[in-house]
């Protein structure tokens, strides 16, 4: 049986598809067992291939070229952070009817956090801040410019749609109320920064409460330093938000644009997964959520 598809257009993969591909492309690892992951990503279907290693093969065109990239800047990044992030252990190519590039990573242990199963959500909250400091301080010469980076404005009129789709899910007046506020707030001088991106749940992993990796670095690059705010509203509740801002520190032009970053994100994964992946389309829910409460608050 092959593995559940979330797009229109995507690759047919199975576990005999990458059990094929491994043999032929790396026959030291053909007596390692195979299984699938059951992973709430909607970009790469991944397997766990012995005890050390996770393949990761993209679902569709768009996601080939951000593997990668990722294979490509992860070992840069990695020494510069303070938290295990995917370590790039071997490239595969196209092969037995499958279309694009894939990879190997070395495999990290770990829980996803969400919300509600928090050990240390104060503890966790710090961490977050810590690592996204750390990303902000990183050289950025020669480094890709990430798709969300650019102005919020650049996403007004797709987004204004979306929202109008779900008036009658959330409440469309606070919500366009709010992205209004954050797209008119201003970035001021400052610099581009590296990002990660999509901090998420599903790319965050745990371990006794406290943040043990960051992983699926494929939206990374250059950009706004408010995208990566999201992280604030999809994993922490309202009080470790506090804590996370606090430790991170900067202005409130640039959390307006951080809760519109993540308006917008959340809007358009529940738009779009609302039937076909139902995780993400909690998450996103309880974000709007989260997001319109603080912007009445």
């Amino acid at each position: 049986m092959g593995v559940r598809k979330l797009h229109s257009d995507e690759a047919d993969i199975d576990e005999a598809l990458v059990r094929a591909l491994v043999d032929e492309q790396f026959p030291p690892w053909a007596v390692l067992p195979l299984r699938h992951v059951d992973s709430h990503g909607t970009s790469n279907v991944l397997f766990r291939l012995g005890d050390d290693h996770v393949i990761r093969l993209p679902r569709r065109p768009g996601s080939a070229p951000d593997l990668e990239s990722e294979g490509r800047w992860m070992p840069f990044l990695a020494a510069r952070l303070p938290v295990a992030v995917p370590e790039p252990v071997a490239a595969g190519k196209p092969g037995h009817g499958y279309p694009y590039p894939w990879a190997v990573h070395r495999w990290l242990p770990g829980a996803i956090p969400t919300v509600r199963s928090l050990a240390k959500p104060e503890a966790l909250a710090e961490d977050l801040a810590a690592f996204v400091a750390a990303l902000r301080l990183i050289d950025t010469a020669g480094a890709p410019e990430a798709y969300r980076g650019r102005p919020l404005a650049e996403r007004d009129g797709d987004t204004r749609e979306v929202l109008g789709r779900l008036a009658g899910v959330i409440d469309f007046d606070a919500a366009l109320a709010l992205w209004d506020t954050a797209v008119r707030a201003p970035r001021g001088p400052l610099p581009d920064v590296w990002l990660h991106a999509d901090l998420q749940p599903g790319n965050l992993l745990v371990d006794d409460g406290r943040l043990s990796a960051v992983i699926d670095f494929e939206c990374m690059g250059t950009g706004d330093p408010a995208v990566d705010l999201i992280v604030a509203w999809y994993v922490l509740d309202a009080r470790a938000r506090r804590v996370f801002r606090e430790s991170l520190g900067g202005d409130a032009d640039t959390w307006a644009r951080g809760r519109g970053w993540a308006l917008t994100i959340a809007a358009h994964e529940l738009a779009y997964y609302r039937e076909s992946n139902p995780f993400m389309a909690r998450t996103a829910e309880r974000v709007i959520g989260e997001v319109l409460a603080e912007g009445r608050a």
